[in-house]
């Protein structure tokens, strides 16, 4: 039999980290459960540093359990966690757990956005003696809270972006493309700098494919994505991208509102980009663009250790009002979003919101992507968007510190 070298990507010590978070979540959040228990791959991953279809265990006291249905061999390569066990049912979690000294408790804590309601139904017909309460606050305010460790991969990260969409892209489009054939070029470009293909959203049904591509109304053309970019897609089954029948002409806004990722966490980025002389575009646009710049420096001012995301949004909207630009912030109509940026990491849409009644206090190492945008009715949608890395002192920007228009002729 083949036997493969251990491969380690996430070392012990970050792991103990981030078991440690979870615990001191887990105590505010569900102070009666005993430990904590993920199913999705990505919380497994966060959790064991192995993508793998299974579950792990994350005691108040005790050593943790990853429990697998496939595959043993490969979490026993790519993981640091002691304990690996094979599993087939709900109903050999608990025996094995307590076999190996690390008992369920009475009450567990579950993240519930982790199983269909078919298999929550199954896990609580399996383990009758356990009360699961709802444990996914405690998965989120840890994953949101990010260590030098993961700072360090989402600092590069950044740094690629902007060098893709700030420095390389313009000289690979131009006036007359689609906005298909730009989505590609844009794939290119990221591709040699190292993206690594699969993005990934952490709502319920939401997905994603590299991001949006919109050229001029395409930026304010209905969308079903929550985000104030619109975009025309590339179909009806996969409104991603950008549409074939769509060129970006002469005297048109292309906005790339697309995303970034190594070693599974992500960067988020709008550059916006203009079809001439930077003497041909309209009051009009310069007005909204220098009003979302604007916008996206009064809120990195307030992302801060102490802050809450509701005032920084709070303070935003306010603004708007009083420029007079409210009408179209973040969207017209039915697609404006209440929200002007969010978390991020190992999904695009991370926790928490930059949105009214979000009050967790913000924390030194908590990554957000911060987004304002207007639209202009028969123009399209102007505006910037960049991730920013909440420090001691502040909030500094990972994706760059250059936010101008980019025209090309």
């Amino acid at each position: 039999m083949t036997e493969f070298k251990k491969q380690i990507s996430i070392p012990e010590s970050e792991l103990q980290y981030r078991w440690q978070k979870c615990r001191r979540f887990l105590r505010e959040v569900a102070p009666e459960a005993g430990g904590l228990l993920a199913f999705s791959r990505l919380q497994v991953y966060y959790l064991t540093g192995t993508f793998v279809n299974g579950a792990v265990w994350i005691p108040l006291e005790g050593e943790p359990i990853l429990f697998v249905r496939k595959s043993v061999e490969r979490a026993r390569i790519e993981s640091a966690v002691r304990n690996i066990l094979s599993f087939k049912s709900f109903k050999d979690l608990a025996p094995l757990a307590k076999d190996c000294g690390s008992p369920f408790s009475e009450v567990v804590g579950v993240e519930t956005a982790g199983l269909t309601w078919q298999l929550g139904e199954m896990l609580t017909s399996r383990m009758k003696d356990v009360r699961f309460v709802p444990a996914d606050k405690a998965l989120a305010f840890s994953r949101a809270l990010k260590s030098e460790y993961e700072l360090e991969i989402m600092r590069m990260t950044g740094e690629r972006h902007h060098h893709g969409l700030f420095n390389v892209l313009h000289e690979r489009i131009k006036p007359g493309m689609t906005e298909r054939d730009i989505a590609h070029a844009v794939w290119n470009v990221f591709f040699e700098l190292g993206h690594q293909g699969n993005m990934r959203m952490q709502a319920f049904g939401e997905e994603i494919f590299l991001g949006h591509v919109s050229a001029g109304d395409s930026g304010i053309y209905p969308s079903s994505f929550n985000g104030p970019l619109g975009l025309r897609g590339e179909h009806p089954s996969s409104p991603f991208m950008g549409s074939a029948s769509k060129r970006w002409e002469k005297g048109m806004p292309l906005s790339a509102d697309v995303g970034f990722v190594l070693e599974g966490y992500h960067t988020d980025k709008t550059q916006t980009y203009w079809a001439g002389s930077k003497e041909s575009i309209p009051s009009e646009v310069l007005s909204a663009q220098s009003f979302c710049e604007d916008m996206q420096a009064l809120a990195a001012d307030m992302l801060k250790p102490g802050a809450t995301p509701s005032e920084i949004y709070e303070a935003v909207m306010k603004e708007a009002d009083k420029r007079g630009f409210s009408e179209g912030f973040m969207g017209f109509g039915e697609c404006k979003v209440p929200f002007i940026g969010h978390g991020i990491g190992l999904t695009v849409d991370g926790f928490p919101p930059i949105a009214k009644g979000f009050d967790l206090i913000i924390e030194e190492g908590m990554v957000f992507a911060i987004e304002p945008k207007q639209s202009i009715h028969g123009v399209g949608m102007m505006g910037v968007e960049n991730t920013f890395e909440v420090t001691a002192n502040g909030s500094r920007c990972i994706t760059g510190d250059n936010f101008d228009i980019v025209c090309v002729e």
